[in-house]
């Protein structure tokens, strides 16, 4: 089996989790997902399944969009309110003036310092094994993108925010550097991914569903590999160039720069790369 699967993932439940319970249904044991949820978190959780899993990094380097809930007035350690709190502060609910100006310092390309509750490794050790032990160690700043934020919802006791932001980007941290910059504490309530890359929540499928329609042979939850990336389709028919593809060398073709999908004789085999007018492969999906 092979293909993506837009799974909505439920609150309380680890990545990990979807994982093996999608083993378990599926009966397939090569699957990734592109891209953690903490429990606490809801929605977009693409999954890889079979030879799929080759593009799990390329998935995961989309951008994401969040819908997330915090609140005003209290930090706690995970900097969501799973966590422990830590401190408390008397605040004046901010404007929508207010709140949208504080926003606007946040968009474009920033530096971000990760959680210590996250699987960032650290000297062989993920920050989340550490923090659990009493332990914090300093962590560097890491460039992330912030393309735009929106104000749903504002009351006194919190907001609900709509956020566009690329890979590696924490919700967690934006929001708890945001409620630093209107001068009070926000800690995050509830947080869906709404979107990754073109996958969107309206098109995805619990597990449960996929479940029953596995019962009745309906395979349909299952996007194919060369469906992902809306890539130029170049036919190979000549055997010298489809020599070359297969032996990884790169082919002189005349085409616009950037990626495109592989066919050889109208079957799908991978992706390659184009770049001044040369050709070279880039992922193999389809060869023995």
């Amino acid at each position: 089996m092979n293909g993506i699967i837009n799974i909505n993932k439920d609150k309380d439940m680890t990545s990990f989790d979807v994982i093996r319970k999608l083993r378990k249904i599926l009966k397939e044991k090569a699957i990734g997902h592109t891209g953690t949820l903490d429990p606490l978190a809801t929605g977009v959780l693409v999954m890889c399944v079979g030879k799929a899993t080759k593009l799990a990094q390329d998935i995961e380097a989309q951008s994401k969009t969040y819908i997330a809930t915090l609140e005003f007035g209290y930090k706690t350690d995970t900097l969501d309110i799973t966590g422990k709190i830590l401190e408390k502060k008397e605040y004046k609910a901010p404007t929508k003036e207010e709140f949208l100006e504080a926003c606007k310092g946040f968009i474009g390309n920033i530096e971000q310092i990760p959680p210590m509750y996250s699987a960032i490794k650290i000297n062989g050790e993920k920050l989340y094994d550490l923090a659990r032990k009493g332990i914090e160690v300093e962590r560097k700043p890491r460039p992330v993108t912030i393309s735009s934020i929106d104000l749903i919802q504002l009351d006194e006791k919190g907001a609900i925010i709509k956020c566009t932001v690329s890979k590696g980007t924490y919700i967690r941290t934006l929001i708890d550097d945001l409620g630093e910059k209107l001068g009070t504490f926000a800690t995050m309530s509830d947080l869906l991914r709404q979107e990754v890359g073109n996958y969107h929540i309206n098109k995805s499928f619990q597990l449960s569903d996929i479940e029953k329609m596995i019962e009745t042979n309906d395979f349909s939850f299952l996007s194919k590999v060369e469906d992902v990336f809306k890539y130029e389709k170049i036919n190979f028919t000549e055997e010298k160039d489809i020599k070359a593809f297969y032996n990884g060398n790169k082919i002189n073709f005349k085409g616009n720069d950037g990626f495109c999908h592989i066919y050889i004789n109208n079957e799908f085999y991978g992706l390659g790369i184009i770049e001044k007018n040369t050709l070279k492969p880039y992922k193999y999906f389809n060869i023995k």
